[in-house]
C-alpha cells in the first residue's frame, strides 16, 4: 500500500518528538534535562519546522530515478529552515537518517521494499548531494565528517573539490564511515536501525509507554554500538566504557528508575553526549510507525 506524503511526513516529526521526549534518556536534552545551548522545547521547534521540507521531498522522489531524489538539498532545506526557529544544531543527525527513510517509503509498495529502496536510494546519489550535505553540516555547525584534509567540510575550496574528484554523498559517508556511526548506517544499509533498533522499539510499544519505549531502544542501541560522537570526543574506551554502563542498567532488576537517572546525572557531569544513539533511536521510532502502515 502506497503511503501518502502527509502520512510519511507526520512519522518523522513523530519519531523526532518521541525521541526527545523519552524520561529519562541519558546523556542528551530530555524533557526533564536542559543544557546550556540547547532545550527541550528546541526539538520541539524543529520536529515541527522540518514537515513542510519532508512532505516536499517525498512528494518529487521518483522510483525510476533515484538519483533525482536530491536527499542532500532537502538534508540541508531542513537544517536551514529549523536554524529560522532554533539557535544551535538539533537535528542534522535525524534529517540525515530519515529523509532517505521518507523516500524511501514514498516509493515503497510494503514494509520489505524500505529497506531495499533506501539502499537504491543512498547508492544512488549525486556530487550536488554531497556538496548541499557539506552545506547543511556547515549551516547545522556541526562535526561529523571528520577534519581529514580530503574531505575538510569548512574548507572553503571543499566544494570544488567534490566535482573535481566526482564524489558523490555516499562516497563521503563512507570515507567518514570508519569515525561516524551515521555515516556506516547510511553506506551499509542502515543495520542498527532496521536490524536492532527498529524490532527493539516495535515490540515495546506493545506493552510499555512511548516514553520508555524510547529510553529502553536508546539503552538497547548504546548497550551494543558504541557511541561516535563521544568516541571523536574522549576517545573509544570512553564510548566503550558508556556501552558497558548502559548494558548493565539494562540488567537492573530491583531499582532501575534511580540508576537510570543516576546514569544520567554521571553523563552530564562528565559531558558524555550520546548524541549519534538519540539520532539512530529517532530513525528506529520512524521505522517502526511505518511498519504499522505498510
Amino acid at each position: 500500500m502506497k503511503l501518502t506524503p502527509n502520512q510519511i511526513a507526520k512519522f518523522a516529526q513523530f519519531a523526532s518528538v518521541l525521541e526527545v521526549s523519552g524520561k529519562t534518556k541519558p546523556g542528551n536534552v530530555h524533557r526533564n534535562r536542559d543544557y546550556d545551548d540547547m532545550v527541550f522545547e528546541d526539538f520541539l521547534l524543529s520536529a515541527v519546522a522540518v514537515g513542510d521540507v519532508f512532505r516536499e521531498a517525498i512528494t518529487l522522489v521518483d522510483v525510476n530515478k533515484p538519483e533525482k531524489a536530491n536527499l542532500g538539498k532537502y538534508i540541508r532545506e531542513a537544517v536551514a529552515e529549523t536554524n529560522k526557529w532554533v539557535k544551535t544544531n538539533t537535528n542534522l543527525g535525524i534529517m540525515m537518517m530519515c529523509i532517505p527513510i521518507a523516500c524511501s517509503a514514498a516509493i515503497s509498495d510494503s514494509f520489505d521494499d524500505l529497506h531495499v529502496n533506501v539502499k537504491k536510494l543512498m547508492d544512488a546519489t549525486t556530487v550536488d548531494d554531497a556538496c548541499d550535505l557539506y552545506d547543511a553540516i556547515n549551516l547545522a555547525d556541526a562535526g561529523g565528517m571528520g577534519d581529514q584534509d580530503e574531505f575538510d567540510v569548512n574548507s572553503e575550496s571543499a566544494k570544488d573539490e567534490l566535482r573535481k574528484n566526482g564524489q558523490t554523498m555516499y562516497d563521503i559517508l563512507e570515507f567518514s564511515a570508519g569515525w561516524d556511526r551515521l555515516a556506516s548506517e547510511l553506506t551499509t544499509g542502515m543495520p542498527v536501525c532496521f536490524e536492532l533498533g527498529y524490532p527493539e522499539y516495535y515490540n515495546l510499544r506493545k506493552n510499555k509507554s512511548l516514553s520508555d519505549s524510547c529510553v529502553l531502544t536508546f539503552l538497547k542501541i548504546l548497550s551494543e554500538v558504541p557511541d561516535t560522537l563521544i568516541s571523536r570526543k574522549y576517545g573509544d574506551e570512553v564510548a566503550n566504557e558508556v556501552s558497558d554502563m548502559a548494558k548493565n542498567l539494562l540488567l537492573e532488576k530491583d531499582d532501575f528508575e534511580t540508576k537510570l537517572i543516576e546514569f544520567d546525572d554521571y553523563l552530564f557531569s562528565k559531558g558524555y553526549n550520546p548524541g549519534t544513539t538519540a539520532d539512530l533511536t529517532a530513525a528506529s521510532i520512524m521505522i517502526s510507525y511505518l511498519r504499522d502502515e505498510f
